[in-house]
């Protein structure tokens, strides 16, 4: 780890000045990722600048038209215990408590979990090239052991996929992510805050220099009645997703009438096809159609060497997760679902 110093700020202003105009600082809440990152030399910083200082931003908050704010400090254990969290927005909670260990989710923030950085072996190796890492460097997971990599969305540039079990749920829930800088506040839609690789992986989202994620958004929308959360990995605890779904269905006089089908674990960012959520609209909610619908979903699911199997595991686990949707009571300890 370099050496570096250290201030608490107290104005969200003052923050984002000093991540603006000094590139070699780095904002810390949790710092359950980014300490990590520079033990390993992965990342370095000349200063960390605590935000946690910042009042306003650790709560979750009801707005006038039914929403939900969630602060960017709130911790994840927080968020998934929260009344109002379980109450109307269960696959969120699911999905956080699905993740990484008590520990870690007491002191992981919400604003840090969409801004963690891939799991990719070599992205955490700075003794190899990673594009990430050094831009123009190459890509050895292309060729080499590529067996936690992408199937959608990557370039020759880069294969790695965005680890986070949170935004996996956040992007099917439609979430938008508040951001605020010294030029003023503006709104994301989270489909559109994290990137794919491209020929730029370096840069995992399209933050502005000197933006601070202030909270972020949950609309006002009643999936709490046909829902699930699914992860596939290859321990049953503290272990990212080899595939994740998170699936939420509207559904009257059985035929769906909404349904959202987010992916983790397959890409550079969470995974949503609207044409497959556009073709379950109006059909009953089968097995065969569900099966259609991951067709849809990995069209354009392409493997490597070592990672093709990941494509039949998506496949499975998309048509699994659907069915487990129409019973969520059966996803409780010791139940005994009838799929």
């Amino acid at each position: 780890m370099n050496n570096f110093s250290y201030t608490k700020i107290k104005e969200l202003s003052d923050a984002s000045v000093l991540l603006k105009d000094h590139k070699g600082n780095k904002a810390i809440a949790g710092g359950t990722n980014i300490v990590d990152l520079m033990k390993y030399f992965v990342v370095e910083a000349n200063t960390l600048v605590d935000l946690n200082g910042i009042s306003g931003m650790d709560a979750l908050t009801e707005t006038e038209t039914g929403s939900v704010l969630l602060g960017a400090l709130m911790t994840n254990a927080a968020t998934a215990y929260h009344p109002v969290i379980e109450e109307k927005y269960p696959l969120l909670s699911r999905t956080i408590l699905a993740g990484a260990s008590g520990q870690i989710r007491n002191m992981a923030t919400n604003g840090g979990n969409l801004l963690q950085k891939t799991r990719c072996y070599y992205f955490y190796d700075p003794h190899v090239p990673c594009n990430k890492r050094e831009p123009g460097s190459g890509c050895p997971a292309v060729k080499g052991y590529n067996r936690i990599h992408a199937i959608l969305g990557h370039s020759q540039d880069c294969i790695a996929v965005f680890p986070s079990d949170m935004c996996v749920a956040l992007a099917a829930l439609n979430a938008t992510v508040h951001v605020k800088s010294a030029e003023g506040k503006r709104q994301i839609d989270f489909e559109d805050f994290h990137r794919l690789p491209g020929n730029s992986p370096e840069i995992d989202n399209n933050l502005k220099e000197g933006e601070i994620i202030t909270a972020i958004e949950l609309p006002n929308e009643d999936f709490s009645q046909n829902y699930s959360y699914l992860k596939l990995r290859d321990r049953s605890s503290y272990a990212f997703a080899l595939v994740s779904v998170a699936t939420a269905f509207k559904i009257e006089n059985n035929r769906i009438t909404e349904a959202r089908i987010a992916l983790g674990g397959v890409a550079h960012k969470p995974w949503r096809s609207h044409e497959a959520e556009e073709y379950l609209k109006g059909k009953s909610p089968d097995r065969e159609h569900f099966a259609q619908a991951a067709e849809i979903i990995l069209a354009d699911a392409k493997g490597f060497k070592h990672n093709r199997f990941k494509i039949k595991l998506a496949r499975k686990a998309i048509i699994r997760n659907c069915m487990m949707a129409l019973e969520p009571d059966s996803q409780r300890p010791g139940a005994k679902p009838s799929l």
